[in-house]
C-alpha cells in the first residue's frame, strides 16, 4: 500500500491484514474478514461493524467455563488473522443472575480481568443489568430539555407552526429514538418524557 497526498505518493508499505479505512469497499473487505468469527463461538453472538457482543446464560459453572472458553477462541482467532483487538473496551454484564464469575482475556502476554458493568451504551440506547428504561429515559428527556432551551435562547419570536417544525426535526427524534428496543412502562419515565413534551 502507498498513499496519496497532492500527487505525491508515499513509499510502499507491506500489509499483512486488515482493510484500509476511509475506502469504499473497506466496510464490505471488514465484513468479509470477519465473517466467520461466529463459527468458532459457540455462545449466541451479534455482530455490527466492529462491535461484537457474545452472551450465553449463565446457570451453573459449566455454562461460565464455556464463555471464556469462547473468549478464549476468539482470541485465537483473531490472533490467526492478526487482528487486533482492545480488551479495555471489554466489558461484562450480568444480567438477571448473581452468579459469582470472571472472565479473562490477554494482554499483551498478561492475563486480565474483565470489567464489569451495570450500564452500558449500545449504538445510542442505553442497557442497564436491571433491563429497566430509567436510564434512556433520563439521558433522552435532558438532551432534548437541552435542545428546548437551546431553542427558547436562539428564536425570541417563533409562531407556533415554526415551532412545530423544529420540534419535529430536533426534540421529538431525541426521544424517539429506539424507543422499540426501551419502550417506558414504569410511569415515573413516561410522566419524565411527557413533561418535555409538554
Amino acid at each position: 500500500m502507498r498513499v496519496r497526498v497532492n500527487g505525491s505518493f508515499s513509499n510502499l508499505a507491506e500489509v499483512f491484514s486488515g482493510v484500509p479505512q476511509g475506502s469504499v469497499l473497506g466496510p464490505l473487505l471488514f465484513l468479509l474478514f470477519v465473517n466467520d468469527l461466529p463459527s468458532v463461538i459457540k455462545s449466541h453472538i451479534r455482530m455490527f461493524a466492529d462491535d461484537t457482543k457474545i452472551w450465553r446464560t449463565i446457570k451453573d459453572g459449566t455454562d461460565s467455563i464455556r464463555l471464556q472458553q469462547d473468549l478464549d477462541n476468539m482470541e485465537s482467532w483473531c490472533q490467526e488473522l492478526l487482528l487486533k483487538l482492545n480488551p479495555s473496551k471489554y466489558k461484562v454484564m450480568h444480567i438477571g443472575h448473581r452468579v459469582q464469575t470472571g472472565y479473562y482475556v490477554t494482554e499483551e502476554k498478561a492475563t486480565r480481568k474483565l470489567d464489569e458493568a451495570t450500564e452500558e451504551k449500545d449504538l445510542g440506547v442505553y442497557l442497564t443489568d436491571d433491563l429497566k428504561a430509567a436510564l434512556q429515559c433520563t439521558k433522552a428527556a435532558s438532551k432534548a430539555t437541552s435542545v428546548l432551551r437551546m431553542i427558547k435562547r436562539n428564536f425570541h419570536r417563533i409562531d407556533v407552526e415554526d415551532f412545530r417544525i423544529l420540534y419535529k426535526v430536533y426534540v421529538r427524534p431525541l426521544m424517539e429514538y429506539a424507543i422499540q428496543a426501551w419502550s417506558p412502562h414504569m410511569i415515573k419515565d413516561i410522566q419524565l418524557l411527557e413533561k418535555v413534551q409538554q
